[in-house]
């Protein structure tokens, strides 16, 4: 029996422990909660993996790439990108609920006021890229920092030559030991994913989303067109003529545990590890453009503050003009790169945003409130469209970089 299960797909059983978790929490309500140490138990080993996976497989991947001056177009080509998928997300997020109006006759009198954590100025974001102490940066898991670490270890080691050998050995060995133990981590997921589920359905449930039918719908909508027009028809199939049905399949277990854990940085791990298995992707393309992705790169986020954003306005009875969709659009598409490291990033964006189209603090705090009591199966949807932005965006700088693989990519993968 054992060995059967360990035979079927992964995604097949992350997906078969999805759907127990949410029948076993609906039965069990709030009895859930004495299981959720298995899903504890399993995000903790995927961030065990995340910081050291990301720094070996980066420093390993520069060696060897062999030509540091590729990395300047790579970062470029990388930023860009991000910085386009997240205003196409919030675009399309904005048009949903212009048509959707999901705030129409939505009452928030009974709504709690919530409080919102203070952003970190983005000069600061900026700053600590450069860490003070760099075992600091490896210990705290500040990704910029390791990821400009790695980039100086990677590159020196290059400009060494033979006397860099035993050290660039070391990290390529290093980084096959990660990804050994990144597989092995991978087959408790279904595990996790059971027990993550299961607390959420008995602790909120699914019928916390009927208090607001219409908004839920809207982002679930914007979170699907996103991933299929964006991501599946013009990245995939247009610009890198490369079939849609064929990158989801290599990313689905990825996206599968971002949606159960709702967090892209305990996700990082699998990630790096469909993006070269089974997305042909180099390692320094994905232990650089992941990473940054996991950081900086927000597009369910973002499509979710818009329909917010204009929700808020409808509930108020604020007449939006064509010139604050376009204020809406690019003040999140901006403020979303100094806001990844901050806890609740998405309520943080929605203050910032609808503080533009000239809300009250105290009716901000009205509509945080109100959404808070079904933001997590809303925000699992969300994750697992930043993962699926990431791993397209990787794909993308890896095909214009040359460092893409393509018979990986068309690889038959185990069904």
């Amino acid at each position: 029996m054992l060995g059967s299960w360990f035979e079927i797909a992964l995604w097949k059983r992350i997906l078969i422990a999805m759907v127990l978790g949410v029948i076993v929490g609906m039965l069990w309500g709030s009895g859930a909660e004495s299981i959720a140490w298995i899903g504890t138990l399993f995000v903790r080993l995927i961030r065990m993996v995340v910081v050291p996976l990301v720094f070996v497989t980066l420093v390993s991947g520069l060696v060897a790439m062999g030509d540091p001056s590729k990395l300047g177009s790579l970062g470029v080509k990388t930023l860009a990108i991000y910085m386009a998928t997240t205003l196409a997300a919030i675009s399309i997020g904005l048009i949903l609920a212009a048509y959707m109006q999901p705030g129409i006759g939505v009452d928030l009198s009974s709504a709690i006021p919530g409080q919102v954590q203070a952003a970190i100025p983005l000069s600061e974001r900026l700053m600590d890229i450069v860490p003070a102490n760099p075992f600091a940066a490896l210990a705290e898991g500040n990704m910029l920092a390791i990821i400009f670490f790695a980039l100086l270890v990677g590159v020196s080691l290059l400009t060494l030559g033979e006397k860099g050998k035993p050290v660039a050995d070391l990290m390529d060995s290093s980084s096959e030991m990660m990804l050994r133990i990144t597989h092995w981590v991978m087959e408790v997921a279904p595990f996790g994913v059971f027990a993550l589920i299961a607390r959420e359905a008995g602790t909120q449930g699914v019928a916390a989303l009927l208090d607001v039918v219409t908004l839920a719908l809207a982002v679930f909508i914007a979170c699907v067109a996103h991933l299929l027009i964006v991501h599946g028809v013009l990245i995939m199939k247009l610009m890198l003529k490369l079939s849609p049905v064929m990158f989801f399949r290599g990313a689905r277990d990825a996206m599968l545990v971002a949606f159960s854990t709702s967090s892209s940085s305990a996700t990082l791990p699998v990630s790096m590890s469909v993006a070269e298995e089974n997305l042909g992707i180099s390692s320094v393309v994905a232990s650089t453009v992941l990473p940054l992705g996991a950081t900086i790169n927000m597009d369910g986020t973002a499509l979710y503050v818009g329909i917010v954003s204009v929700f808020a306005a409808q509930v108020f009875g604020i007449e939006l003009s064509l010139a604050d969709y376009v204020l809406i659009a690019g003040s999140t598409t901006l403020v979303s790169i100094g806001t990844a490291a901050v806890p609740g990033a998405s309520l943080f964006l929605m203050s910032a945003v609808m503080d533009t189209i000239g809300m009250s603090p105290e009716q901000i705090a009205l509509v945080i409130g109100f959404i808070l009591p079904f933001d997590r199966p809303l925000d699992m949807l969300r994750t697992a469209v930043n993962i699926g932005g990431d791993l397209s965006v990787a794909t993308a700088v890896a095909n214009w970089e040359g460092e893409f693989d393509k018979e990986i990519f068309e690889r038959p993968l185990k069904f």
